[in-house]
């Protein structure tokens, strides 16, 4: 069986880590085999986690292959749906172990056994005994497992998951695709989340922080000591408390001089450190990072963040970090919401589904607000063995475990009940659905609760919309109106918007806009103008956003690509992954990336040309070209010669928040457009040239050093190009790809939702010109060095620094 620690070093650490208060344990190095059989002699596997057993495909068309009608999109007769859930292997059963040492002083300790999340249906044994289940594989839970510590025998842990098929609309990954961690305190401790602190009071020269503190196991003369600590360290708050009758709450309030308030554009955040004592010993510090701020949402202000009325501009993330599977890591996440922030998004929702830990603290420290979400299912089924099988005996433990798990953590604005649930339609379900809301009120009043309705007539005449402390639309824009009209509330969420779909880097002829078209090549056309026949395009939200003040923002389907729910190609093998992203599956943006930076950015100017202009065989042909920029008005040159200035026009659909010239001739050679403000100043200008043969690679990486952990990536995005710098937009050459030095090759990626190549292979072809490769520090100090090569160019090498 595998141990965590095999060398003295570790191993003397682990014991001196016994003499703290309080410690945690993160459980890397386990076993793993796909199987029920989990005996000796079967063939275990050393893995790390967080663990994604099924990334590594391959990919199979006959994985899960489901015909079913999608009511959530309009269809009434079943069909055969390839690749809805990615086409990867998730399906099946797996064991994992691992074996932690111990010693005698382990017999007075409190131990808990602490799962991030596992997919799914978890089943864990110590020393061969069940200590509990979880079936929801995306939320977090604990077990007690003091009970089975024994003097000088080793804790075996052992977990049992299994996926079955038609459980799921996307791709939910396998495995323990989170952190496992063991807790260990005294038997008299402050509970596991048992933690809660809120701001309730907040001035310019002053915030009152409320804490709650929960003891486990109270007895008499126990004291608790609170020091409020800046983001600089420096102590701004103290509060101490003594319970000399054994009561298992402690409640502090602390006054805090002249807060930093927390917000997207100063995500400033405070540490608590709570020291509980007995009898002057000290026996338990628990440190809780946490945001000053406040959240408000009423028909009079709209959303308020610390009493100011702002949009929300938010994107809704699926799970999965695309080439990586759903194993959480961190620096990807963070990839991804950088990304995301100089887009100028201010809102995540983690659609549809409970966040990690790692997502909900990068959007505390990078300033992003944050949806969580709980279900994509109640009790009436969306998918055959989806989670109605576990509803009604765990919804209510999954929302206390998410509720309490969360509520520190400033960036959570809102929670969802859930996303499109069947049961909005019924008499029963508006009855849960108010149930449910005041679960939520219960274990956090200061926050509001919404849904995702996407039955939005029917919940308006049965009053399943009425009660939402923030009623969320998924679409239906002809039904905004009445909406805002008959629900009582005064306002609404756009809490599902867009689902625009596009390829990066494909054009398709004539430009036509359309819903559910579907090409030949199984691409959508970056022209941005597709949609699917329930959707609609960006220009669509927008002046329901922007004209009416009681729309108070929106998530946008969605940020990124992921893995599974190819619509409009559900049909179309081998499509296997969405078109819906701004960014594609690699994290390259798409044109559409510029569009909503154009309109969400407003600290920095966008100017965004499309097409490319290298069309061989086209000469004489209507290539129109758009651009996408904050600027009024541009004029349009190609070889020079003005197309014509082109101003944004407020009472055209297509033309308020784009400029289009829809007649241009294609000529190769150069196009360049000039922006002018109000005035017809000259203010930036751009040019795009045709590409010649392709000659070399370039290489550039999202950093260029990275801390020496095992767990960091960088992403090194690679164009191929002419001799004259220019990228071949139509490059789809097979790269190899060779990592010395003190990192490895983890995966890579070209965006192209029709690509059977596996990610983790050193090789792969190019999609449009480009694709992303991401290397892994192995732990070391020292040169990480990637080299990329494909025949017929010259190759290409960066260097990487771990630190």
């Amino acid at each position: 069986m595998k141990r965590l620690f095999l060398c003295g070093f570790l191993l003397s650490l682990f014991f001196l880590a016994q003499a703290q208060p309080r410690w945690e344990l993160d459980l890397r190095d386990w076993q793993f085999v796909l199987g029920e059989n989990h005996s000796e002699t079967a063939a275990w596997e050393d893995v790390r986690i967080p663990h994604d057993w099924a990334i590594k495909g391959p990919f199979n068309k006959d994985i899960d292959k489901q015909v079913v009608a999608i009511v959530q999109n309009g269809e009434k007769v079943a069909s055969e749906k390839t690749g809805r859930t990615g086409a990867l292997p998730y399906i099946g059963v797996a064991w994992y172990r691992c074996e932690i040492p111990v010693n005698e002083d382990f017999l007075s300790k409190r131990l808990l056994l602490v799962f991030d999340g596992a997919m799914s249906q978890a089943q864990v044994f110590v020393n061969g005994e069940k200590v509990g289940e979880w079936p929801y594989g995306y939320n977090s839970f604990y077990f007690d497992i003091s009970d089975k510590v024994k003097a000088s025998q080793p804790l075996q842990v052992s977990v049992r998951l299994e996926n079955i098929g038609e459980s799921s609309r996307w791709y939910p990954g396998a495995g323990l695709y989170r952190h496992v961690r063991l807790l260990v305190t005294e038997p008299t401790c402050i509970d596991l989340w048992g933690a809660w602190l809120t701001t309730p009071k907040i001035s310019d020269k002053e915030a009152w922080v409320h804490l709650e503190t929960k003891i486990h196991q109270p007895k008499a003369g126990l004291q608790l000591k609170t020091i409020i600590y800046d983001a600089d360290g420096k102590e701004v708050a103290f509060s101490q408390q003594d319970n000399l009758m054994a009561s298992s709450l402690f409640v502090q309030d602390i006054n805090v001089s002249d807060p930093q308030l927390w917000s997207p554009e100063n995500p400033y955040l405070y540490r608590a450190v709570s020291r509980l004592y007995h009898n002057e010993t000290l026996i338990d510090t628990l440190t809780t990072r946490f945001g000053i701020r406040s959240v408000e949402v009423d028909a009079q202000h709209g959303f308020r963040l610390n009493g100011q009325t702002r949009k929300i501009k938010g994107v809704c993330l699926h799970h999965d970090l695309g080439p990586l599977g759903a194993a959480v890591n961190r620096s990807a996440m963070e990839r991804q919401l950088r990304i995301l922030k100089e887009m100028g998004c201010d809102a995540i929702r983690s659609s549809h589904n409970m966040p990690s830990p790692e997502q909900v603290t990068l959007c505390d420290e990078l300033g992003l607000m944050l949806m969580a979400e709980s279900f994509d299912e109640w009790a009436q089924p969306k998918c055959k063995n989806g989670y109605n099988r576990f509803y009604q005996n765990w919804v209510d433990k999954d929302i206390e475990n998410l509720v309490l798990r969360y509520r520190n953590h400033p960036s959570i604005v809102m929670w969802s009940a859930g996303n499109e649930v069947s049961d909005q339609w019924s008499e029963k379900g508006v009855k849960e659905g108010w149930r449910l809301q005041e679960i939520f009120h219960r274990l956090d009043p200061t926050r509001p609760v919404t849904m995702g309705m996407d039955q939005v007539g029917r919940t308006i005449k049965n009053g399943f919309a009425a009660y939402w402390d923030v009623p969320g639309l998924n679409y239906r824009l002809p039904l905004y109106a009445e909406a805002h009209q008959r629900l009582p509330q005064g306002f609404l969420l756009g809490s599902e918007t867009a689902s625009t779909v596009s390829s990066r880097g494909v054009y398709h002829f004539p430009v036509k806009e359309a819903k559910g078209l579907m090409h030949e090549d199984g691409q959508c056309s970056s022209y941005d103008v597709e949609a699917c026949p329930w959707s609609n395009l960006p220009d669509d939200d927008w002046p329901w956003q922007d004209d009416y003040d009681w729309v108070i923002g929106e998530f946008v389907w969605t940020g990124f690509d992921y893995l599974g729910e190819p619509t409009p190609y559900d049909h179309f093998w081998p499509s296997r992954s969405s078109y819906f992203g701004i960014c594609d599956l690699a994290g390259l943006p798409k044109d559409r990336y510029y569009l909503y930076r154009s309109r969400w950015n407003t600290k920095e100017n966008t100017l965004h040309i499309l097409p490319h202009w290298t069309w061989p065989g086209k000469e004489g042909d209507t290539i129109p070209v758009y651009v996408y920029t904050n600027y009024p008005q541009a004029e349009l040159f190609v070889n020079g010669v003005s197309q014509g200035i082109r101003k944004k026009d407020s009472s055209s659909r297509m033309n308020r928040y784009r400029l289009r010239w829809n007649e241009v001739l294609y000529q190769p050679g150069e196009i360049r457009v000039v922006a002018y403000d109000e005035q017809g100043g000259e203010m930036e200008s751009k040019s795009v040239k045709t590409a010649g043969k392709a000659s070399k690679l370039q290489l550039t990486a999202n950093r260029l050093s990275m801390p020496a952990h095992a767990d960091e990536l960088c992403f090194i995005t690679v164009d191929i190009l002419d001799k004259d710098g220019n990228l071949c937009p139509h490059a789809d050459q097979l790269l190899h790809f060779n990592v010395k030095g003190e990192g490895d090759f983890r995966a890579a990626c070209n965006g192209d939702a029709t690509s059977l190549e596996m990610f983790h292979e050193p090789k792969m072809h190019a999609f449009n010109g480009k694709l992303v490769v991401i290397v892994q520090s192995n732990g070391q100090k020292g040169d990480i060095i990637l080299k990329v090569a494909a025949k017929g160019l010259a190759s290409a090498l960066i260097t990487i620094k771990a630190e």
